[in-house]
């Protein structure tokens, strides 16, 4: 598939696995939920498969890479034009006839799934005087059928160019370096733009209150080495009551220490609501 600006997108469509005697607590034919993985991931990561099986039990699941990851094309922007990407999922997943689809994102994707939820909106509901807002920079058009019906935004920053962890900060050391750059490129398959943002983006917390009335899910592990509780916490008081709130004890870091539980969890509001 192709975002707006052009940019090649690879992206995997998994069917939903539940059998016959299970389809009654399944929702194949309606609900997709599509996967946005984290920096540094990509479609075919074990994590985002693992992700896949357990979500693929009560919908179909499609799960692609942004660009500048796997078998994408383009840079990575880490989290600005990748907004781009989620919407080409999210107007494939419609395209292949689901009623229903469901934004589910990691870290770097749970940042881009808030955001898209603020800037995408449906045009019906545009109608009847329900909030839109216009993608930020002038530089692209919604697509027709790219917003979700819910958003799950699992480990993501409230704020941008936080360093207030040792992660974060060799995050920025790999995004901001030429030397980090190789080292993202040549020892974590993704190539990153040298550019910085111009403008810069929405950020999270400012995205969220703009996502009602799409149903939010904000989800944190309260041991994650990147993002403390004041991340979640600021974002679900920015949603101002519109959102639910997972803290998940003893729950590291986005896709890597989502067990199944907490997947089935996931899959399981995602085809409820």
């Amino acid at each position: 598939m192709r975002a707006d600006d052009g940019v090649l997108i690879e992206a995997v469509y998994d069917p939903c696995t539940a059998d016959d005697g299970a389809r009654a607590g399944a929702d194949d034919s309606g609900t997709a939920i599509v996967v946005a993985h984290g920096f540094t991931g990509s479609a075919d990561r074990p994590a985002v498969r693992r992700a896949v099986e357990v979500f693929a039990q009560r919908a179909a699941v499609i799960t692609f890479s942004f660009r500048g990851h796997g078998g994408s094309g383009g840079r990575s922007t880490v989290g600005d034009r990748e907004v781009l990407d989620l919407a080409a999922a999210v107007a494939w997943a419609r395209s292949l006839g689901h009623r229903r689809v469901v934004t589910v994102g990691f870290s770097m994707g749970g940042s881009v799934a808030l955001r898209h939820g603020a800037l995408y909106t449906d045009p019906a509901a545009e109608r009847e005087g329900v909030r839109s807002v216009p993608l930020r920079g002038g530089r692209t058009e919604a697509r027709l059928g790219a917003c979700a019906d819910a958003v799950v935004s699992v480990s993501s920053p409230a704020r941008w160019y936080y360093r207030g962890t040792a992660p974060m900060r060799r995050l920025h050391w790999m995004v901001t370096r030429p030397g980090g750059r190789l080292v993202g490129q040549y020892g974590f398959r993704t190539r990153i733009a040298r550019d910085g943002w111009d403008p810069v983006p929405l950020s999270p917390v400012a995205a969220v209150p703009l996502i009602a009335p799409t149903p939010l899910l904000i989800v944190h592990g309260d041991r994650d080495p990147y993002f403390p509780l004041d991340h979640p916490r600021m974002l679900a008081e920015a949603a101002d009551g519109a959102a639910e709130l997972w803290l998940e004890r003893g729950m590291g870091h986005a896709e890597n220490a989502a067990d199944a539980a907490l997947l089935g969890r996931l899959a399981d509001w995602a085809v409820d609501r």
